[in-house]
């Protein structure tokens, strides 16, 4: 693996996913259990509810489709977060073999 960045941006790295993967680990988890709350947060239109002959599916499928999107942003922070502790690994072992 290349020497990309120094300590400190990956250890602001290895924090910011962590962050970010509890984050949206728990907004995908709210989304699937179709917290009200969050409502505001689905794109959900006039046409879906009028035009549709069941509109709780809709919404809830919806809701489904925000929970799968969080978990997907959540896999790819855990990649960064893996890059990120790579990164602090290589800068390790060029301090140790520079001393």
């Amino acid at each position: 693996m290349v020497l990309v960045c120094g300590p400190k941006i990956a250890t602001c790295g290895i924090v910011i996913s962590l962050w970010a993967v509890i984050m949206l680990a728990m907004l995908g988890i709210f989304f699937k259990t179709h917290s009200a709350v969050l409502i505001e947060d689905v794109p959900l239109t006039e046409a879906d509810i009028h035009g549709d002959k069941n509109p709780p599916n809709t919404v809830y499928g919806l809701f489904d489709q925000v929970s799968y999107n969080c978990f997907i942003a959540a896999g790819v922070y855990v990649v960064v977060g893996a890059f990120s502790f790579c990164q602090i690994k290589l800068n390790k072992r060029k301090e140790y073999l520079v001393h």
